[in-house]
């Protein structure tokens, strides 16, 4: 692309922490840029759960009419947007079209259109307090944590949307002892033990059994074949690749209420950043990031410290290196993962220039993460 143009994104969480969209904000200098990144995304949107596409600050006009949006997209709308008669011009015919519409930053003095329909309003909590007055589904932003998202459901709002759930946990000293046999199972594949030990392990607790065949036989990991038993997986995959399934089941072992939006940010991370490292580091690196990624929130998922969950654990070095330390080569991609979480692009445009890649390639490789980890059941 001549023009750069770079995603962020952010879940939409409603009343009872399960994710329920995905806000992907674009920052371009356009809107004819916008719709060419939008338009080369059509084979990797996320299907099972609606997504909102925020065109950032520009004034959304007939020109986003060039974007073809699947049936579960949905174009903001920014409320100082509608002083513009661009934009007034612009609402009836994405209506006409059938596109659903979200109002963003929300105000009660901005005057809405005359026959303009909103599926969803984003209001900051912290100024409308009062959200059942609001012209569709309220959905909270400026929230600070977990604490501020349960104010924000007992004052009304249907849901909110940032990373407000990254917030407010005390961690605990240890994990328990549910994770801590996933664990040992991750040690046995890692230290390539006898595949009847492990299977003897895994026979231990049926359910994780049903859940680990489960995952490898889901869409997302594309197999021509249904794996019926643990001994199949191992013909199959290798141990490798199991190491990297076994620890999709630690990242998704919560109870917690917040555990889902909790493991879907895990999953993305881990899942961007295989991406990116397929087209910079070896083969065999690619399922290690997967790893560190999806570990890089497993101190909140499973509420205890970082050094407590991964105590005893037989990591990669370089997989310790960036979760307990901060360093290593696996931190640059940790680091772009986290800043295309935030709504500031040139977070994103200065990890995408440390690590030499196409802003092209990190938004197609946010937008295929966000879609493999909603096609993870959790149950």
């Amino acid at each position: 692309m001549s023009q750069t143009v770079l995603i962020t994104r952010e879940p939409v969480i409603n009343k009872k922490n399960a994710i329920t969209a995905n806000r992907f904000v674009v920052h371009a200098p356009s809107i004819l840029a916008a719709v060419e990144m939008l338009n080369g995304l059509a084979d990797v949107w996320p299907a099972i759960h609606p997504f909102f596409v925020s065109l950032g600050r520009l004034v959304p006009t007939e020109e986003i009419l060039a974007w073809t949006p699947p049936p579960n997209a949905m174009i903001e709308i920014p409320a100082p947007a509608l002083a513009y008669e661009q934009t007034q011009a612009l609402i009836p015919q994405l209506q006409a079209a059938d596109i659903n519409l979200c109002l963003s930053w929300y105000r009660p003095d901005i005057p809405l259109p005359a026959g303009s329909e909103f599926r969803f309003v984003l209001a900051d909590a912290n100024k409308i307090t009062q959200p059942k007055a609001l012209p569709g589904i309220a959905l909270a932003t400026g929230l600070a944590d977990m604490a501020a998202f349960n104010l924000a459901i007992k004052a009304g709002y249907d849901g909110a949307s940032g990373w407000f759930f990254l917030h407010g946990f005390p961690p605990t000293k240890k994990i328990s002892g549910s994770h801590a046999h996933i664990v040992r199972l991750l040690n046995l594949v890692r230290n390539e033990a006898e595949v009847r030990e492990i299977e003897a392990a895994l026979k231990v607790d049926v359910a994780l059994s049903y859940k680990l065949l489960r995952y490898i036989n889901s869409a997302g990991f594309g197999l021509m074949v249904e794996v019926q038993s643990f001994r199949h997986a191992v013909t199959i995959l290798g141990m490798d690749k199991l190491n990297k399934w076994l620890s999709l089941l630690l990242v998704s072992a919560s109870k917690d209420p917040s555990a889902p939006a909790l493991m879907q940010a895990a999953i993305t991370r881990g899942r961007l950043m295989e991406i990116i490292g397929g087209m910079l580091l070896d083969k065999k690196e690619t399922d290690n990031l997967f790893i560190a990624g999806a570990f890089s929130l497993i101190h909140l998922l499973l509420g205890a410290t970082m050094e407590s969950v991964l105590e005893g654990m037989s990591l990669p070095e370089a997989v310790t290196d960036v979760l307990v330390h901060g360093e290593g080569i696996y931190k640059p991609f940790l680091d772009l993962a986290i800043a295309c979480e935030r709504l500031d692009a040139n977070a994103v445009s200065e990890q995408v220039e440390k690590l030499q890649v196409s802003p092209a390639d990190v938004s197609r490789a946010l937008v295929t993460a966000v879609t493999f980890a909603d096609n993870v059941q959790f149950g």
